[in-house]
This record gives structure tokens, C-alpha cells and sequence, in this order.
């Protein structure tokens, strides 16, 4: 039985329940300080000095990142799918072109959630936010705002942050492609990255 292809309309009403459903994020971001000024704060205690070391690392101790190097590094993201017979990860750190060409195949209605590994390596950094949009067929079926927070440097180890648990879209109507724009920004609105990549619901893993 072919899959029946929803009507622009139904797009519309889909993308409509999505809009109501999201919430606003209400975030007012702090002064930002380097971490030279974080250093010469409260220079003489000797408990918070200790304390930021613990904290902020190498970065703390006046060790120096590469500064040819971007300050943000986004280095992959990962669909995590108990479910799911294979790893979805997808290498950020090379070419991005592929994405939308090879999607990641989810069976309907199985949860998941997202995983973005990061790294910094200089500054601390406030307010990392990761945004992603769905389409379908060019019309945008949803949007979702994650609050990543904020990090000092450690760049000789990854971060990592995950979403809140999602549900594929289920039902004849929701199997397709979508075609999904992801970003990773920060208070400033400096864009560390943006991706585009493909998801495929289908009725099984493999249909």
C-alpha cells in the first residue's frame, strides 16, 4: 500500500499544533567577564583559588589554549535510540555537505533524544543554545529551543548535552522525510555551527 503524501494543508495544521506546543525561553544573559578578570577576582583567597582551578581547569592556571583555534568546537551529534539496531551518529568535524543526502531512519513513535558533544577551549562561554527546525516538503512542521547553559574552557575534554526525550512522529501522515536545519549559538548570537541533515520516518527499521 503506497504511503499517502499529506496535503499542504495538513503540513499547515501539523506545523500549527507544533507552534502552540513550544514554550518560550525567558533568559536574560549575565555580563560576560574573561577569564583574565575571573582570575584577578578574589585573587588573595586561597579557597576560591583552588576552587576555580577545580572549575575552569588549565584555562584557571594561565595555561593558554591555540588560539588558531575556534573558542567553540561542535564535534558531533548523536540520535540516541535504544531501539535502534545502529549507531546514529553524525561527524561534525568534516564535510557537512552529506547530511541531507544519506538520513537517519527512525521507526515511527520510538523515543529518542539528541546528544551534541562540544568543546571549549578559551574563554568561558554563557548561554550555548541548540536550535533546530523540521520541514517537510519546504514547510516548516516544527521548531525547538534547548537551553544548553554555560562552560568554561576544558579543552582537552568534551562536553556533552542532551534534549529532552522526543517521540517520532507516528501514523500513515508522518512517514517521509524531514529535512531539519540545526544550530548551536550563544548569548552574543555568535552562530558556532549550523547543519542541515534528513530524518526518515518509515513504518519499521527497515521497510
Amino acid at each position: 500500500m503506497a504511503e499517502q503524501e499529506p496535503t499542504p494543508e495538513q503540513l499547515a495544521a501539523i506545523a500549527a499544533a507544533n507552534e502552540e506546543a513550544d514554550s518560550a525561553v525567558n533568559y536574560k544573559p549575565p555580563a560576560q567577564k574573561s577569564l583574565q578578570e575571573i582570575a584577578e577576582l578574589d585573587k588573595d583567597d586561597e579557597s576560591l583559588r583552588k576552587y576555580k582551578e577545580a572549575l575552569l581547569g588549565k584555562a584557571a592556571a594561565g595555561v593558554a589554549a591555540d588560539p588558531t583555534i575556534p573558542n567553540i568546537q561542535v564535534t558531533r551529534m548523536t540520535l540516541v535510540c535504544e531501539a535502534a539496531p545502529n549507531p546514529l551518529i553524525l561527524d561534525l568535524q568534516g564535510d557537512l555537505d552529506g547530511f541531507r543526502k544519506n538520513p537517519f531512519v527512525l521507526k515511527e513513535g520510538v523515543e529518542y533524544r539528541i546528544k551534541i558533544n562540544f568543546k571549549v577551549n578559551r574563554e568561558i562561554v554563557s548561554g550555548l543554545k541548540y536550535t533546530q527546525q523540521s520541514f517537510r516538503k519546504g514547510v516548516k512542521v516544527d521548531k525547538s529551543d534547548y537551553m544548553v547553559g554555560s562552560y568554561g574552557p576544558r579543552p582537552d575534554e568534551e562536553y556533552e548535552f542532551l534534549t529532552t526525550m522526543e517521540e517520532a512522529p507516528k501514523g500513515m501522515l508522518a512517514r517521509g522525510t524531514y529535512n531539519i536545519k540545526s544550530k548551536f549559538t550563544d548569548d552574543d548570537k555568535h552562530d558556532h555551527l549550523s547543519w542541515d541533515w534528513s530524518l526518515t520516518i518509515k513504518k519499521e527499521w527497515k521497510d
